[in-house]
Parts: structure tokens; C-alpha cells; sequence
């Protein structure tokens, strides 16, 4: 009963150093690109898609052509702003690194990628770090709301202070 108590309190404060203390934790396996790690959480391999932020694909798919349409941007600058991202976040968290993966309400896209807030052993939170050093926008899908604000500022300081991809 003290455990689910401490967890509940933890889990309310939402502190990054509390996330930490709680047991969310997970060992980097690798980056895929500026917003998917791989990393070893509940005994397997799983990619974490980073909760609320869109960095540039890295990779041709069927997303970097619909983005490179919708935006009328050539596709190679795209991937070539998806391999900074991806660079940027590979100087973050590499292979054997521990973070902590703050879970929200919806816990696996369609893809079954597990969803998440992740915290660096420091407590810095990922998510937020991509998008303040302007290598990310924020992408808010419902339910998973929880720090939009938060993105949306560090956006704006990104994008006022002409940071990362926003030179």
C-alpha cells in the first residue's frame, strides 16, 4: 500500500526526478530519427515514439513524400533536416543510456509504438529538448495533451531564436 501511494503521489507532482524514482526506466537501444528511440523496456525491445513533437523524416516513406506535397518543400531538403534531428538526438541518449519513460493516456500509437515523455538521467525531459533547440514542432494529438503548453512555448523560443533547424 506505501508503494502505490508514493507511485501516486510521484505520478501527481510529475516531477522528472520523481519519474525517475518510480520504476519507468529503460535502457536506449538506439535512435531511429528525432522523435522514435528504441529502446529495452519491460524485458523487450520496443520503439517509444516521443509524446507531442514532429521532427523531419530521416528516411524516404510515405510520410516524407505526404509532407514534402503538403508543404511543397523537395523532399532531400526534408530528409536532410530529418538526419540533423536525428543527429541531435543521437548527442543526447545513446546505446546503454537510462531514461525514464513517462507514460500518458493513450499508451501505443497504431504502429504499437509505445508513447512517451522521456526523461534523461539529468531529469531533462527529450521531448521538450528536440523541440526548444528547434530540431522538432510540436504534434498534439488527443488524449495525449498533457505538456502542449510547454511545447508550444519552447517552440516559439526555438523558432524566435532561430535554434537548430530554424537557422
Amino acid at each position: 500500500m506505501k508503494r502505490y501511494m508514493i507511485v501516486a503521489l510521484a505520478v501527481a507532482v510529475c516531477s522528472p526526478l520523481a519519474l525517475l524514482a518510480i520504476g519507468k526506466k529503460a535502457e536506449v537501444v538506439s535512435v531511429l530519427d528525432g522523435d522514435t528511440i528504441k529502446v529495452m523496456y519491460g524485458g523487450r525491445k520496443q520503439s517509444v515514439r516521443l509524446i507531442g513533437i514532429d521532427a523531419p523524416e530521416s528516411r524516404k516513406n510515405g510520410k516524407a513524400l505526404r509532407d514534402s506535397a503538403r508543404s511543397s518543400r523537395d523532399i532531400v531538403a526534408i530528409l536532410a533536416q530529418g538526419r540533423r534531428a536525428r543527429d541531435y538526438v543521437r548527442g543526447l541518449v545513446t546505446k546503454g543510456d537510462e531514461v525514464a519513460i513517462e507514460l500518458d493516456i493513450e499508451k501505443r500509437d497504431r504502429y504499437g509504438r509505445l508513447l512517451g515523455y522521456v526523461y534523461l538521467s539529468d531529469g531533462r525531459m527529450l521531448n521538450d529538448l528536440v523541440i526548444r533547440n528547434g530540431y522538432a514542432s510540436p504534434l498534439t494529438i488527443a488524449p495525449n495533451v498533457r505538456y502542449r503548453d510547454r511545447f508550444l512555448k519552447s517552440y516559439r523560443y526555438a523558432r524566435e531564436n532561430g535554434l537548430g533547424l530554424w537557422k
